[in-house]
């Protein structure tokens, strides 16, 4: 029962090592690092622009501690937010890296990281936009050369909600590009973060259609203040649900080790 399951934040990060044990924690060991990519984007009168951040790095933390391994610090800022999938950019308070950039960026990163030779590098997305862009760096970076022997793991957060757990929980569901700042987003701030989620329920009754850009947008119409469907009938409980049903989900996709690591 999720009741009795307590979330684990003290893990072991990457970043307290020092370099002199870097090599022996990561490469000799068979480490997992996990790695939270987020963003700041606005999410509507209720939530923090840290939405897109704080759920990915609170289960990478958990997975962290259920799989063995170390945290990499979050990747806290985003590819751009577009109209139809988080607002755009009509409301103030998302920053930004272009596309082009933020490929690169991602690239120079993955480079550093594959020189560690890590066993395992999970990356547990948390903003809509930046899915496409993440896989085409991981895509684009060669691994047979900088990933010999490393399985590389990527995925949005959304992307292991199973279709019988969303039947069950959120019947009338919008649609994932459409579920910013929604139900599932507000329901697993609430469990994470109850401090800074505020008391509105915005509801937007016509979310705006998958896969269809516009020019020019319609702010009015195409969300309400920010939020693309709704937010009504979240609560902490669903969130708490959530979240461990997402856990579950990586735990068993990543399955075993790839190769042993010393306790």
């Amino acid at each position: 029962m999720n009741a009795t399951r307590q979330r684990t934040t003290n893990v072991p990060r990457y970043g307290d090592l020092t370099s002199a044990q870097v090599r022996r924690a990561v490469h000799d060991a068979g480490a997992t690092l996990v790695w939270p990519v987020g963003g700041l984007e606005q999410h509507g009168p209720h939530l923090p622009l840290s939405v897109d951040m704080d759920i990915p790095d609170a289960l990478a933390r958990q997975v962290t501690a259920e799989l063995g391994g170390l945290l990499l610090p979050g990747q806290p800022f985003s590819a751009r937010s577009l109209p139809q999938s988080g607002g755009g950019l009509h409301f103030p308070g998302t920053v930004h890296i272009g596309g082009a950039p933020f490929i690169d960026y991602l690239t120079e990163c993955l480079t550093s990281l594959a020189r560690l030779g890590p066993a395992r590098l999970v990356v547990i997305n948390g903003h809509y936009e930046n899915e496409g862009l993440l896989f085409e760096a991981i895509d684009g970076c060669a691994q047979d050369a900088l990933f010999p022997d490393t399985e590389v793991l990527a995925f949005s957060w959304w992307s292991l909600v199973a279709d019988d757990w969303l039947g069950e929980h959120i019947p009338h569901f919008p649609g994932w590009h459409a579920e910013h700042a929604g139900l599932t987003e507000t329901s697993l701030m609430m469990y994470l973060r109850p401090d800074v989620v505020g008391a509105d329920r915005p509801s937007h009754a016509s979310p705006p259609a998958a896969g269809v850009y516009r020019h020019p947008v319609d702010v009015d119409e195409i969300s309400n203040q920010g939020v693309l469907s709704s937010a009504v009938g979240a609560s902490a409980e669903l969130g708490e649900r959530l979240f461990w049903h997402l856990v579950d989900g990586v735990v068993e996709l990543l399955g075993k080790p790839p190769r042993d690591a010393s306790p």
